[in-house]
């Protein structure tokens, strides 16, 4: 029986809530693959003129088409940051192509759409972002350092978000 929160207590929506953001917040405040790659065969910047954010996506690929290593620099608000985090976890030793459908997936899970094509275990690792599909302004700001990987992935050196 979920608990009301008039009388004082969370409903399980509610402390799921509360857990995703906390999952946004520690990537925020301590992410994961931050810093520079120095040894990167790929790199793009992103920007989002709206509110500010930047963001640089550094990938090392092999020959194969893997990705090595991954990792972002930049600076933005803590959806942005803790996107780019959660993204540099799941990157590292994908393929290209996993790497790009990871990317629609994620797209459509922050868009409020259909997530069937991503698979269970990066649904259940991206879900803390679906909150941000409530809030339009916001999905850019979760896509920013996405775009910027994509761009990476395609040499083309730059990505925006508006």
């Amino acid at each position: 029986m979920p608990w009301c929160r008039r009388a004082g207590y969370l409903t399980m929506d509610d402390s799921l809530r509360e857990l995703y953001q906390e999952v946004i917040l520690d990537h925020s405040r301590h992410p994961r693959h931050f810093g520079a790659l120095a040894a990167h065969t790929n790199m793009a910047e992103g920007h989002n003129p709206l509110c500010g954010d930047r963001v640089k996506i550094f990938m090392q690929i092999d020959s194969a088409g893997r990705i090595q290593d991954v990792s972002f620099d930049g600076r933005g608000c803590a959806i942005s940051v803790a996107s780019a985090s959660l993204m540099t976890q799941l990157l590292k030793g994908r393929t290209v192509a996993e790497a790009e459908r990871l990317m629609g997936g994620f797209l459509a899970l922050v868009k409020g759409e259909d997530t069937t094509d991503l698979e269970p275990s990066d649904r259940e690792h991206l879900q803390v972002m679906a909150g941000v599909s409530a809030f339009p302004m916001r999905v850019k700001c979760a896509t920013l350092a996405w775009h910027a990987m994509k761009a990476a992935l395609e040499h083309k050196g730059g990505a925006k978000t508006e």
